[in-house]
């Protein structure tokens, strides 16, 4: 089996196939030297004990089962169509790589805009990010579109103690910018009310192929809010009473836990802060604007649409929020839109026939792992699984999510995979799966990266292996002995190849 990918979804999709399928080999291809994707580049540097996965994706990468193909970008490098004929099975487990935009005006031209994953990625040394350079200087206000998880992240770096940030494997460049922040007053934004934000997850009916969106669940953590609330001398702006539910008794578990913190607040009073925070809700951005005398081509300020919520329920997680027709506008020398990510189809995918629902951002898929094909069924109607096509995280369900749900994921897309090897379905190229227990499908045996490591040559490919990996880890730990953190991380392709040369 190919897995594309080498992020949670992929080692654990990997991990149970391998635990489930006596005899399965798993080749897992990576278009950087370094493994673990959001494990690695995602994750804040000031949470290491999410990051403690990474033990067992070693553990899967140690077995004689698995080959690790770094520096390899699938569709780029070597194509699908090559990589298919040498595989009875393929997972795309490659995430989301693409932002979701605002489309409003300023967003293309105005100077201080970022996306927060690019925010992310450069402080925790993500190569494509790492001349992304955040003007930190540019003023004392930053606004933060989106109240995800992701943007409690931005908030709490622009407002956490340097000293504190320099204990954690944040990249130097980072924290050197950082030191210079003159940012003081951090609002995070979302159009919706405390009682209805949420992130979005992914319904596909197997009739049809067809996708849907659900409200899932809040959309930042409860342990994201309380560290934000408990920061040293940064102070939390109240939250208007009327937008919180009268008596949060009677509200299930997790709604009374934010609703009751969100009514305490931060123990830090205004006084005696250096910096704020605070989280605006019912609001919808609808410019970004520049000041037309001091700084034409910078980012001056944000202009919002202000809603009311609709619905018998105000508090109800349904209720929807609609336009009041009044504005407000906020100053803002730096902006981080948060608002979502969506994953992008390989280069060669339509030449094979796997369909990608570019809308959504995913390979339509019957929940359980199997890539769907509406033109491959009894009727149009109908939709049949791709034989020997699965897809895992969060190209299967969109971007939603932690690294646990992510797991439980993918442990149902292996489970499909063993479910239909063990039944003898149909695999990649005619195959079959093992129906008499010996782990052993019927057909010409599969020989993966076995075969294709002569064309990735011929290419000129240069692919890292496990072993060349463990090198690199070990250069990073010890450029982060010597500065007293746990690493600190390459900040490109090149820096690390030099490793091995």
């Amino acid at each position: 089996m190919a897995v594309i990918g080498s992020g949670p979804a992929g080692f654990y999709t990997a991990y149970k196939v391998m635990s489930l399928i006596e005899h399965a080999m798993v080749d897992m291809y990576e278009h950087l030297p370094a493994p673990y994707g959001l494990v690695r580049y995602g994750v804040a540097p000031d949470h290491p004990e999410v990051k403690n996965c990474q033990d067992k994706f070693a553990e899967v990468a140690s077995s004689s089962r698995f080959t690790f193909i770094g520096n390899i970008d699938i569709g780029k490098d070597l194509p699908l169509s090559s990589i298919t004929p040498h595989y009875d099975a393929i997972l795309f487990a490659y995430g989301a790589s693409k932002d979701r935009r605002l489309g409003i005006p300023g967003e293309e031209n105005l100077k201080g805009i970022y996306s927060a994953r690019a925010f992310v990625g450069w402080y925790n040394g993500l190569p494509e990010y790492a001349d992304l350079a955040p003007e930190l200087d540019a003023g004392e206000e930053a606004v933060i579109i989106g109240q995800g998880n992701v943007a409690l992240d931005v908030a709490r770096t622009l407002l956490t103690d340097i000293d504190v940030l320099r204990k954690t494997d944040m990249t130097e460049y980072a924290l050197e910018a950082l030191s210079r922040s003159r940012v003081k007053r951090v609002r995070v934004v979302g159009r919706r009310g405390p009682m209805q934000a949420r992130s979005l997850s992914l319904s596909i009916h197997p009739s049809t192929a067809h996708t849907d969106f659900q409200v899932s669940q809040a959309a930042f953590t409860i342990k994201e809010v309380r560290e934000l609330l408990t920061l040293p001398s940064v102070s939390f702006d109240p939250i208007d009473p009327f937008l919180l539910p009268p008596n949060p008794t009677t509200l299930p578990r997790a709604a009374k836990r934010i609703t009751q913190l969100f009514s305490k607040g931060s123990p830090t009073p205004p006084s005696a802060s250096t910096k704020s925070w605070s989280l605006n809700f019912l609001l919808s951005p609808t410019s970004f604007n520049s000041s037309a005398t001091s700084n034409p081509i910078h980012l001056s300020s944000l202009t919002l649409a202000h809603q009311t919520l609709q619905g018998p329920d105000p508090f109800s997680p349904t209720a929807k929020p609609t336009p009041t027709g009044r504005i407000s506008t906020f100053p803002a020398a730096l902006a981080f839109r948060s608002i979502g990510y969506k994953s992008t189809p390989l280069p060669g995918m339509s030449a094979l026939s796997i369909p990608f629902d570019e809308n959504l951002g995913v390979i339509p898929n019957d929940l359980t792992g199997r890539i769907l094909s509406p033109s491959a069924g009894l009727s149009p109607q109908t939709a049949a699984h791709l034989p020997g096509m699965y897809c895992a995280g969060w190209v299967k369900r969109g971007p939603t999510g932690v690294i646990a749900s992510t797991m439980l994921d993918a442990f149902a897309t292996a489970e499909a995979i063993a479910t239909d090897w063990e039944g003898r379905a149909v695999f990649l190229n005619g195959g079959h799966g093992a129906g008499d227990g010996n782990g052993k499908g019927e057909g010409e045996r599969r020989m993966g990266w076995e075969v294709l490591r002569k064309e990735a040559e011929e290419r000129g490919l240069r692919r890292i292996s496990w072993e060349d990996w463990r090198k690199i880890d070990a250069a990073e730990r010890e450029r982060g002995r010597r500065r007293g953190k746990e690493r600190e991380k390459f900040g490109s392709v090149g820096e690390m190849l030099s490793v091995l040369d």
